[in-house]
């Protein structure tokens, strides 16, 4: 096996110091256009690259954040990642990826190793941390954001869409289409994305004298959504609405709806989702939602994050971005509705 090339090396070749070649491998250090010149030749024809792991271990920063994930069938979260991506390679940082599991079990074992890692922050995407596990993140320096999911008394930031905001708008735009029976299709419900949508739709639903008429868990999953339709539909008074926890399973029910059960969208039920991912404007779905504003939530978080990095002591913020409500053709519009 062909020995690795050095540092020391492309010094040699260069005729310059080892210090030197770091320098120029080190965004913003002070060096010669000469000498710069000259250790990347040297580097290209050595077939040289620095080691960013090392350098961060000398450095105390090693510009990668980790995040961690439950999984990512849900296509919000890879159009999110892909946001946060980018956005924190503009300001020089990698991610680094982690899964968990759908239910999360393996979510502790999944951030010790990554603090293995030796990682500059933290991004956790829809999942729960553990008190004792905040308190190692905060005993070894490593801030951490949650993404799209608050844990109420964690000491942690969040940043979500405005749930609450979203679950009324919901209700009220049903309630206008002249809808009677408004169902519910939720996420986890220990989840707070979950609990706050629901509470903003069942909130709103209550000031105009109605009742959530029925609520099935449809655990953020696909097949149990599907499920979770049958049974509503199967009811002796199904619902003319239903209002589901986010797009993922919302498509999944009106597949349901439409092929299994016959039914038509939005005459004989309207469906109305939450998040607006891409799928959610093709024509064959064409899904009334409730868009999380990514692109804000995502810079939130970065900015977020590095406030953290810059002051350790800094109190966690709750920041919650309101999204607008997308119509389109799968739930009734209301008469005179103005878009």
């Amino acid at each position: 096996m062909a020995r690795k090339i050095t540092s020391q090396d492309v010094a040699k070749l260069a005729g310059v110091s080892q210090s030197a070649v770091s320098r120029v491998f080190t965004k913003g250090a002070s060096v010669s256009p000469d000498m710069a010149e000259r250790v990347r030749v040297a580097a290209d024809t050595l077939g040289y690259r620095p080691n960013a792991l090392a350098r961060g271990l000398i450095t105390g920063r090693t510009r990668i954040i980790g995040l961690v994930v439950a999984y990512l069938d849900n296509p919000f979260y890879p159009d999110a990642i892909e946001k946060l991506s980018t956005a924190l390679q503009k300001q020089g940082y990698h991610l680094l990826i982690f899964t968990t599991g759908r239910h999360g079990i393996d979510t502790d074992r999944v951030i010790s190793e990554l603090l293995d890692y030796q990682v500059d922050g933290i991004i956790t995407a829809s999942i729960n941390l553990s008190g004792k596990l905040t308190k190692r993140c905060a005993a070894a320096g490593i801030p951490v954001v949650l993404f799209n999911r608050g844990i109420p008394g964690s000491g942690l930031s969040a940043v979500t869409s405005d749930n609450l905001a979203g679950g009324r708008k919901a209700a009220e735009f049903l309630l206008a289409g002249g809808h009677k029976r408004l169902a519910h299709i939720s996420g986890f419900r220990d989840a707070s994305t979950s609990q706050d949508r629901l509470e903003g739709f069942r909130a709103a639903l209550a000031e105009a004298g109605h009742d959530v008429h029925a609520i099935e868990d449809g655990k953020y999953d696909r097949a149990t959504a599907c499920e979770a339709a049958r049974r509503l539909m199967d009811r002796p008074d199904p619902p003319d609405a239903i209002f589901v926890a986010n797009d993922h399973m919302a498509l999944a029910v009106m597949d349901v709806l439409r092929f299994d059960l016959k039914l038509d969208v939005p005459g004989d039920v309207s469906i109305l989702g939450y998040d607006d991912v891409p799928m959610a404007a093709w024509p064959a779905y064409d899904l009334t939602t409730l868009r999380q504003p990514t692109r804000r939530m995502v810079q939130a978080t970065v900015e977020e994050l590095f406030a953290q990095l810059e002051n350790p002591t800094r109190a966690a913020r709750r920041i919650e971005i309101d999204g607008p409500l997308v119509v389109r053709s799968s739930a009734r519009i209301p008469q005179g509705y103005v878009t």
